[in-house]
């Protein structure tokens, strides 16, 4: 398994709370992320006071120490980039929260797509050799639940050649990815899409 290194969040970075700017909350509003969903922050500081914090963290096996081995820090508003990362190698967001009580491991893009079905997420559109060894060693039916565009089909190639199932469930047009879903249909509506689309494999 991949080693990681401390990383530290943006500076001035802490969580979510009554101090925290409008555009930001009303970001969040609008993607359908709330303060319980996960551990989101927010900087003042120059460059970031217009970006959404998401910490990356990694519980360590041998001794159950959760720490901070990364970020991504999403625009709330236009401009580019649209998000300013720190990941290392072979990292899946939200790994640790696969337990063994689970029967299926689903795997999609982004973390805003993961923390809504309470998913893993590659951070990105492609899968690395570390991440599938990963992903597998959970010993679980693995997912994908890709993005609707050609590197999301691309992505479900790949998968299948990993031996993952792929859910391709019928959402609407204007439906791109999975917090598209969760916005236009609810969390438990868009995890039954895409659960029964799996079944019918």
């Amino acid at each position: 398994m991949p080693k990681f290194l401390d990383k530290p969040l943006p500076d001035g970075a802490q969580p979510i709370d009554e101090n925290t700017p409008d555009n930001i909350l009303q970001y969040m509003k609008s993607r359908q992320l709330f303060v319980d969903d996960y551990d989101f922050h927010w900087t003042p500081k120059l460059g970031y006071k217009d970006r959404l914090i998401v910490p990356f963290y990694h519980r360590e096996y041998d001794n159950n120490k959760r720490r901070i081995v990364g970020w991504t820090a999403r625009k709330v508003g236009d401009g580019s980039p649209k998000y300013m990362s720190e990941q290392q190698p072979g990292y899946v967001f939200n790994l640790d929260a696969q337990n063994y009580k689970r029967l299926f491991c689903i795997v999609t893009e982004g973390p805003f797509d993961a923390i809504g079905v309470d998913a893993i997420a590659l951070l990105g559109s492609e899968v690395k050799d570390q991440q599938a060894l990963a992903i597998n060693a959970l010993n679980k039916k693995v997912i994908l639940l890709p993005d609707r565009d050609d590197n999301g089909f691309k992505l479900m190639e790949q998968a299948i050649e990993l031996g993952w199932s792929v859910s391709m469930p019928e959402w609407d047009a204007d439906v791109k990815d999975v917090n598209d879903a969760v916005i236009k249909y609810g969390r438990m509506y868009t995890c039954l899409l895409y659960t029964s689309d799996a079944a019918d494999e």
